[in-house]
């Protein structure tokens, strides 16, 4: 019976389906490389302010680590 449903659905809507899966998955990858980002981003922050904090004067915090 499976198949047979199969064979009446359109293959204009699947198309439709699947591009609009992949935008989903893009939207979903941006989203977690761009929250990565930003953690990395803010964690540099607080290592500097901690260091700064200390009272040393020459905090020198490498981006990439």
């Amino acid at each position: 019976m499976v198949r047979t449903l199969r064979r009446l659905e359109d293959p204009e809507l699947t198309a439709q389906r699947q591009t609009a899966s992949l935008a989903a998955l893009a939207v979903t990858l941006g989203l977690v490389v761009g929250g990565l980002y930003l953690v990395q981003t803010l964690r540099t922050l607080a290592d500097q302010q901690d260091c700064l904090l200390t009272g040393r004067a020459t905090c020198v915090i490498l981006a990439g680590r």
